[in-house]
């Protein structure tokens, strides 16, 4: 019998998938409420159970439990493995059941980045002319895609879906970055780290960014290994002058010295900075590791300059909002932890930062040290405000702060009058949280939507369009 451990969307897909096998599946799910009763009507209509309240144990005659994101601490797995019992995730069930013939993946991970980075890749896979799907933590359940048309899959994986993914063997896989992130879930740096870098245990060909750290360690056993019988081919990408073997920047040109007839002598180009859209520094290195990827299977050059043009960024990712009183306003707040909001801090040069939120736990001091030059102001608001502040004292004592107290999301008006009232010509107010959004909003996109809307009734408020 197999045992789904939730009933969100990818524990959803596992039921159906193993229903449509015949095997006995039940699924257990701690949270009640009226949608999860509605999925679970649909599944017992494919003949598979579901039970409501936190197990401790797994159900008599379990012999795999597939779980999708509970943390290894949970008594469930914890009792399981003492039991002796299997624990995989989704993407390795899906990696297992896969048809003989099945499309490769090209597959990335990262702390920031990662969607934005396989839809890029996505794009340059359609523009070569290949039918591709992005999957994994992108949206769409592997497992559901592993047996559909496609030619070639671009997978997404957080370390979640890594940590119980031992045999997935990607065609090419990517690490964009890692910082400290999900610790709670992880237990420390070392170990988040370390599951970063399982994506690289069988993948045919390493991809990593060579100005990170973690990534450049993560990626070292493989370096040099091309032409080893079974080895990976390891390709780096920097926002520096590549190397032989890497992707990187030649004055505004993205270039290629890795997947090219004789890396030492010749580079291709593959696209330009006016290419590159939202342009940011974060963004190039998205579109590098993407078009490594992409190179990787194959993918000619002009294809990975027609992706990047076909590619739409999701929302709340460095969006521009509007122009008031020409300040611009800048909504990204998917950046939901300090390595994602420096990326962010980076990309202007004078902001009125809005930050605040739920920090996680992640440290916020390198954050407001390296920022601090480019600030002329910050509005914080959120449940963690007051770190930021504080760290605002010791390394930016002389940017006026704001802090715009309650929990209620209806505060972001008034932060964005603060912001307003902060900014000079010339100036971005950009909403940059550095944390998650669940202590006021329903989720980044809701923060970001009260953002926007905040901004649009600054607008009409100064009898001026937005721009």
């Amino acid at each position: 019998m197999i045992c789904v451990a939730g009933l969100g969307v990818s524990g959803t897909a596992v039921a159906r998938a193993m229903a449509a096998r015949g095997e006995r599946t039940i699924v257990l799910e701690g949270r009640d409420g009226e949608r999860a009763r509605r999925t679970a009507a649909e599944l017992a209509g494919l003949g598979v159970e579901v039970r409501f309240g936190e197990p401790a144990e797994p159900p008599a005659g379990t012999s795999l439990i597939v779980t999708t994101g509970w943390p290894p601490h949970h008594p469930l797995l914890v009792a399981a493995a003492a039991a002796g019992i299997e624990v995989i995730g989704e993407v390795e069930l899906a990696w297992r059941i896969r048809p003989r013939e099945a499309a490769p993946w090209l597959a990335l991970t990262g702390t920031n980045g990662k969607t934005t980075a396989v839809r890029m890749l996505t794009a340059m896979l359609t523009a070569a002319g290949h039918r591709a799907l992005a999957v994994g933590n992108v949206g769409t359940p592997v497992v559901e895609a592993v047996t559909g048309p496609s030619d070639v899959l671009a997978v997404e994986l957080s370390s979640f879906q890594l940590h119980r993914s031992p045999g997935i063997a990607p065609l090419a896989a990517a690490v964009l970055n890692v910082a400290p992130d999900h610790l709670d879930w992880h237990g420390s740096m070392e170990e988040y780290a370390r599951v970063k870098g399982e994506i690289f245990a069988r993948a045919g060909t390493v991809v990593y960014n060579a100005d990170d750290a973690w990534a450049a360690r993560l990626a070292a056993p493989y370096e040099n290994a091309a032409g080893r019988p079974g080895a990976a081919r390891s390709v780096g990408f920097t926002l520096d002058v590549p190397r032989p073997g890497q992707l990187g920047l030649v004055d505004d040109l993205l270039v290629d010295r890795a997947f090219v007839d004789d890396p030492a002598r010749n580079a291709e180009e593959l696209a330009s900075f006016a290419d590159v859209r939202p342009f940011a520094p974060h963004n190039v290195a998205n579109a590098l590791a993407a078009a490594a990827l992409a190179r990787a299977y194959g993918v000619p050059a002009g294809a990975v300059r027609q992706g990047l043009l076909d590619f739409v960024p999701d929302p709340h990712r460095i969006a521009h909002v509007a122009r008031v009183a020409e300040v611009d306003y800048v909504d990204d707040s998917k950046a939901t932890n300090p390595h994602a909001a420096a990326a962010s801090l980076a990309a202007y040069p004078s902001i009125v930062w809005v930050a605040g939120g739920q920090l996680k736990g992640a440290d916020v001091e390198e954050l407001v040290r390296r920022a601090a030059p480019r600030l002329r102001g910050a509005v914080l608001l959120g449940a963690d405000r007051e770190r930021i502040r504080e760290a605002l004292a010791r390394h930016a004592g002389n940017v006026p702060v704001v802090e715009v107290a309650g929990q209620d999301t209806g505060v972001m008006d008034r932060v964005v009058t603060e912001a307003a009232r902060l900014a000079a010509p010339g100036d971005t107010v950009l909403l940059a949280p550095a944390g998650a959004s669940l202590d006021m909003f329903s989720g980044y996109p809701a923060r970001g939507e009260a953002f926007a809307r905040a901004v649009h009734r600054l607008a009409d408020r100064r009898g001026e369009g937005t721009a």
